[in-house]
């Protein structure tokens, strides 16, 4: 009989390649002109990547839209599967229905404001219960959004 193939087992083991791959692209995004002018580039790279895999994801080790709902629901802004089929498209430009590292990096160093990015800024705020001061004041925090 053929063996099946092999799954990747249990959630450890699936970390290590995940972080290795990240990493790969963090180094990419590094080396591209069009960031070279983002500030603290690596250090929010490393952020990114960790925010990345804390997200549920699927086995492909892309955001799926069942991890974006359990994320939502943890934040308390549960969303419909249409917004949440809204938010992933806006992600991805509609191509493609999981969000991949690129395209969250892309979203996260973009100008444009999606709400993907929005959410992470306001997880980011609600973990900091000793926040550093760094620089001058952010313009406008998520409150003063319309």
């Amino acid at each position: 009989a053929m063996a099946a193939p092999r799954r990747p087992s249990g959630g450890g083991l699936r970390r290590a390649p995940q972080d290795g791959r990240l990493e790969e692209i963090n180094k990419e995004f590094l080396c591209d002109p069009k960031f070279s002018d983002e500030e603290d580039l690596e250090e929010k790279l490393a952020v990114f990547k960790e925010k990345y895999m804390e997200f549920d994801l699927n086995n492909q080790g892309e955001i799926d839209l069942m991890s974006v709902k359990r994320m939502m629901e943890k934040l308390g802004a549960p969303k419909t599967h249409l917004e949440l089929k809204k938010m992933i498209s806006e992600v991805t430009g509609g191509v493609s229905d999981t969000i991949s590292y690129q395209d969250f990096v892309n979203v996260m160093l973009g100008k444009r404001s999606a709400v993907l990015k929005l959410v992470m800024m306001f997880e980011g705020k609600a973990n900091e219960s000793n926040p550093k001061p760094s620089g001058p004041p952010p313009e406008r925090d998520i409150a003063s959004l319309p």
